[in-house]
């Protein structure tokens, strides 16, 4: 593919996922640097970008609020000012399912660097991964089978019943497309190996990735968490986790929302996990060697996440993630979307492995 760089990321986003053109009006609504989330350049950097494409470009400090995200009538206004609203925020994806102004073009970016709008992640055209996520939803809406192993041992099976309508999936636009639409999980039983539990930006809260001496076990049956094994001061932990944040929320404790894999080969995370897991959870999910289950909570993503790495995945005896290797190229249309896309092809050829995993002392 052609040389990465942060302004062909921005342009990537604002022409193939916004389809922005001169004239539009740009609301660039960011997060400050010293929240530890996006970078400093991440603002300057699409800005630039949609000078270049003739935009009107506005920008709006919408802070971070943990506790309570919503939108003042203030930022409001603001909004219905724009056409197309870029987040450089995590308001944006803590109000994904919330109501957002209607006729409006929204974005919540996940790239949130320099380094990651300089990347494949941010440069691999916008248009293949959105037909390589259409791709997946079809091979699973129609699957009979579904089977999630990994090396540490998760084995979960069950057969897929897609919500592939808007009310499945979050109408807001994601920059870059890196997951397919979540899979409902009460059809899925097994057990899923993790070495911690960490949340899912919906909610913040302390000790936020309580992590495990040895894996953990999650057991689940027909989309229920049914206990835990493992350790017993790990299986201690991980209950007081689930104890404690659906008590903090009154959400049920037990309901396994949904999940999904990684799509995007370019997806990297070139920062150590366990200095900011919150920003991890935000960025990595989208790299395949990361399975995510939205669990706690009987909604979208829940509350506390679990991850699985180099998971395989066989669909209907296809093998289409390989220990953590997306085989696009198996999927019916996957050849043909390769062939489209070279910059995809390329990022699929040399596929970014990391997702943050430092070895501990």
């Amino acid at each position: 593919m052609p040389t990465p760089s942060p302004e062909k990321g921005a342009l990537n986003l604002l022409r193939n996922c916004a389809h922005a053109a001169a004239g539009d009006r740009l609301l660039v609504a960011y997060e400050p640097p010293e929240y530890g989330y996006f970078d400093a350049d991440a603002v300057s950097i699409v800005s630039r970008a949609a000078e270049r494409l003739g935009l009107r470009v506005d920008a709006v400090d919408v802070g971070f609020n943990p506790d309570n995200p919503h939108l003042p009538p203030d930022l409001l206004a603001r909004f219905e000012a724009a056409d197309i609203i870029v987040f450089l925020a995590r308001l944006g994806d803590q109000l994904r399912f919330s109501d957002m102004p209607q006729g409006k073009t929204i974005i919540v970016s996940f790239a949130l660097s320099r380094d990651l709008f300089g990347s494949g992640f941010a440069n691999g055209h916008h248009a293949a991964f959105l037909e390589l996520k259409a791709a997946v939803n079809e091979t699973l809406d129609r699957a009979e089978h579904v089977r999630i192993t990994c090396p540490l041992g998760t084995e979960i099976t069950g057969r897929p019943e897609m919500n592939l309508t808007p009310e499945g999936d979050t109408t807001i636009l994601r920059f870059p497309m890196s997951v397919f639409t979540p899979v409902p999980a009460h059809s899925f039983s097994g057990r899923a190996a993790m070495s911690f539990l960490t949340g899912t930006g919906s909610k913040y809260y302390d000790d936020y990735s309580p992590e495990f001496g040895a894996p953990v076990f999650a057991l689940m049956e027909n989309g229920r968490l049914t206990g835990f094994e493992g350790e017993p001061a790990d299986v201690a932990r991980a209950n007081a986790q689930y104890d404690r944040v659906s008590s903090m929320f009154g959400i049920d404790r037990d309901f396994v929302h949904s999940w999904h894999a990684g799509i995007h080969p370019g997806c990297g995370y070139p920062w150590d996990m366990r200095q900011n897991y919150e920003r991890w959870g935000g960025a990595a999910f989208g790299n395949p060697r990361i399975l995510h289950f939205h669990t706690c909570g009987t909604y979208a993503p829940g509350e506390i996440s679990w991850n699985i790495f180099d998971p395989t995945i066989e669909v209907d005896g296809v093998t289409l993630w390989e220990e953590g290797v997306f085989r696009a190229e198996r999927l019916p249309e996957g050849p043909a979307i390769l062939a489209r896309y070279p910059c995809a092809a390329a990022l699929f050829a040399a596929p970014d492995r990391d997702i943050g995993l430092r070895a501990t002392g």
